[in-house]
């Protein structure tokens, strides 16, 4: 690369995006391991299955009237409801709903959701360029999940110190490296697009303290951004090069240089980060799901017992005590979706209350429910210290210990939540949350939509055009 500024030369050269840009343009989808190409098909489906139940989510409908106002190119499909609108709308659409309910995929170690901005561009991609195989799909997804999953477990400062949220903010680069994989770019491309995409970057946490629709955009955000940055590198637009280690780079600008090269770059291509990605069982923020089944576990020991609790203590580490129990009275008296989602108090008296929590209780009438909201006034969250030192920077156990009102007290602590890699959750666990998903659907699907595409995924590598894996989550006529 000719330049007249040495140090920018040697900035470029060994810039991540220069690194990432060999590994996309070195994907050859047959030669990816068996255990990544089945990671990735793992993604696809669960974030597949997630569009779907947000489809009817609150703030879909008027997102999809107001594209479909602007008109524009038939380029690709709205998951669900079938109608073709510009690519870069389409994965916005398509991103929003993947993660309206919370039910998406979590990279427990990185803090993020890695799927619900790499799947919708990759999907927006592919149809853009037509006839893509779902060998090539693959290839695609596992670049942009690759792409966030290191970025996440290369940061060394947590989003609640940040103010970022990681899904969107490093998604913006990740999608882009599942669109420029899926559309050929060359690797000048592929870094002019990655230096596009960082014009675009955003993503706080700030929507999540408020309760805000736009946390449900905002992976759409990052996959939109990048089906825009993939066509202007296409149309020969310069973007920046030395995207994240210059000196006003992504990491420096956004990150004040916390995070590990090295967690970057080796391996890179030979061990892949995304095949430990989470799944979760229950729709709503991760940090969530430990309080869940500890509070499930409790229910079991204490029966009857439960209607004399008196006093319910939360313990779990700081990010996570900043992002499901503060404001307390908001988190004990929800009164939205987004509220609910992100609550310890009330997740937790869900479960203690039915044995359960699902989709029912993110519904925009939660508030009604007196039995959960009074329960939750009783759960007192707090950090605890040592599960600070210890899991500081991840997804958070929880202890929680509950008092009778005869004095009685009892303990349950989960470290590690159902869904993660070490604890999978069953097939059959599996195939009822898909199915609970499409029946949320915001139009009909096929009765038997949920089998066929669990089938049409699980043998992905041998479909012809992923043209036949959307007709399954469209609606019928």
């Amino acid at each position: 690369m000719r330049t007249s500024d040495p140090h920018l030369a040697e900035q470029v050269g060994s810039d991540f995006s220069s690194v990432l840009a060999d590994f996309i343009c070195g994907l050859n989808p047959e030669s990816l391991p068996e255990d990544v190409r089945r990671a990735a098909r793992a993604n696809i489906l669960d974030t597949l299955v997630c569009a779907v139940a947000g489809s009817s989510a609150q703030g879909v409908e008027e997102v999809r009237d107001l594209v479909t106002g602007w008109g524009g190119a038939p380029q690709a499909s709205v998951l669900v409801f079938g109608n073709r609108i510009p690519a870069h709308q389409a994965a916005w659409i398509n991103g929003m709903m993947a993660h309206a309910r919370d039910y998406d995929d979590t990279h427990d170690a990185a803090v993020l959701h890695a799927g619900v901005s790499v799947v919708p561009a990759a999907l927006a991609a592919a149809q853009l360029r037509g006839q893509i195989s779902g060998a090539e799909l693959i290839a695609g997804v596992a670049a942009g999940l690759e792409t966030i999953s290191r970025l996440g477990m290369a940061t060394k400062v947590g989003i609640i110190e940040s103010g970022f949220m990681y899904t969107s903010l490093f998604g913006h680069f990740a999608a882009t490296a599942a669109a420029a994989t899926i559309l050929r770019l060359d690797r000048s491309q592929i870094i002019n697009a990655l230096g596009i995409g960082y014009s675009q970057v955003a993503g706080n946490h700030q929507v999540t303290r408020d309760a805000a629709l736009t946390k449900r955009m905002q992976p759409g955000f990052a996959a939109m951004a990048a089906l825009v940055s993939v066509q202007l590198a296409q149309k020969g637009i310069r973007g920046a090069q030395a995207t994240f280690e210059g000196i006003d780079g992504f990491f420096r600008v956004y990150l004040h240089n916390q995070y590990d090269p090295a967690v970057l770059r080796d391996g890179l291509g030979a061990r892949y980060a995304f095949t430990r990605l989470s799944y979760k069982p229950y729709p709503c923020c991760r940090f969530n799901h430990c309080g869940i089944e500890a509070a499930l576990e409790l229910r079991e020991e204490l029966g009857e017992c439960i209607k004399e609790i008196v006093r319910i203590r939360v313990g779990l580490n700081r990010q996570a005590y900043q992002a499901v129990c503060t404001p307390i009275e908001v988190r004990r008296s929800p009164q939205t979706v987004v509220q609910a989602q992100f609550s310890i108090p009330y997740t937790v008296a869900a479960a203690l209350v039915d044995g359960q929590v699902g989709l029912g209780h993110f519904a925009a009438d939660l508030h009604q429910r007196k039995d959960i909201i009074a329960l939750a006034q009783k759960v007192e969250p707090y950090v605890d210290e040592e599960i600070e030192r210890s899991h500081g920077r991840n997804v958070s156990p929880v202890v929680i210990d509950v008092e009778l009102a005869n004095g009685r007290t009892s303990r349950q602590r989960v470290d590690i939540p159902l869904g993660h890699p070490d604890r999978p959750m069953s097939e059959a666990i599996a195939a009822a949350k898909a199915r609970d998903c499409f029946k949320a659907a915001a139009c009909p699907l096929a009765d038997n939509a949920p089998d066929a595409l669990s089938r049409l995924i699980n043998d992905l590598d041998a479909v012809d055009d992923i043209e036949k894996v959307l007709s399954v989550v469209t609606q019928t006529t």
